[in-house]
């Protein structure tokens, strides 16, 4: 049986585990979960993963939930090359230094810049106080400034000079943001620079065709009441 991944592009790490595996050709049937819809916290989709999260892998009767932990799997599973988990013991080292830091400092920093100055007004019709949204971009450029003068440094990629799950990950976070209409690269050319070359691997097709819709989720529909109610609780616990 053919993999089985279940995503939402809207997710910055379903769009990273959608690029590494199309970009490996690794077949998969793509299941999509439309979180804008709820559709997540519905009964059939728990008797995927108990969690009720984006993303989520079904390889046969194994599955399989959390982003790292999938895009790990399918490291081992099928012959990528070994620049996006390096054999050599500290190139891997250094992927894994990111991919454990990044969870609480530049994706939740990201996440937050992208509801306060988008889904919060825009998809549940609220608005965000002017000082909380400044307070969120000053969080994001700090760690912005991580991401460049500690794991980027002077390197083409975040661990060297090949392109790694970390840089892959750190994209799709960053696009996060962007899509919010954020500066990103406002003070940060290093990371500017990083960009382009992380777009020119992936290939430009396949980038846009993972990030078409979080650069068009300011032209999000207004959510209706019911599942208003149903999904802010989440979102809410989400972005603390």
């Amino acid at each position: 049986m053919v993999l089985e991944l279940y995503l939402d592009l809207l997710s910055q790490p379903c769009r990273a585990i959608y690029i590494f595996a199309k970009k490996n050709g690794i077949p998969f049937q793509m299941h999509t979960v439309d979180l804008r819809k709820g559709e997540h916290l519905s009964d059939a989709f728990a008797q995927v993963n108990p969690v009720k999260k984006v993303p989520a892998m079904k390889d046969n009767d194994f599955t399989l939930s959390e982003s790292v932990a999938i895009l790990l799997y399918l490291t081992h599973k099928y012959k990528v090359p070994d620049h996006w988990y390096p054999q050599d013991l500290q190139a891997r080292a250094r992927v894994d230094e990111y991919l454990a830091w990044q969870h609480t400092t530049l994706r939740r920093s990201c996440l937050r810049a992208l509801w306060h100055k988008v889904m919060f007004p825009v998809f549940l019709g609220e608005q965000v106080p002017s000082e909380t949204l400044a307070a969120t971009l000053a969080e994001l450029d700090v760690n912005l400034r991580v991401l460049e003068d500690k794991f980027l440094q002077d390197k083409a990629f975040l661990v060297g000079p090949h392109i790694s799950l970390a840089d892959l990950v750190a994209i799709t976070e960053v696009m996060h943001p962007i899509g919010g209409g954020c500066p990103v690269f406002e003070g940060h050319p290093k990371l500017a620079a990083w960009y382009h070359r992380v777009e020119t691997v992936v290939g430009k097709e396949l980038f846009r065709e993972a990030n078409e819709v979080i650069l068009k989720v300011k032209d999000s529909a207004p959510v209706n009441l019911i599942i208003k109610q149903k999904v802010m609780p989440r979102v809410l616990a989400m972005i603390q």
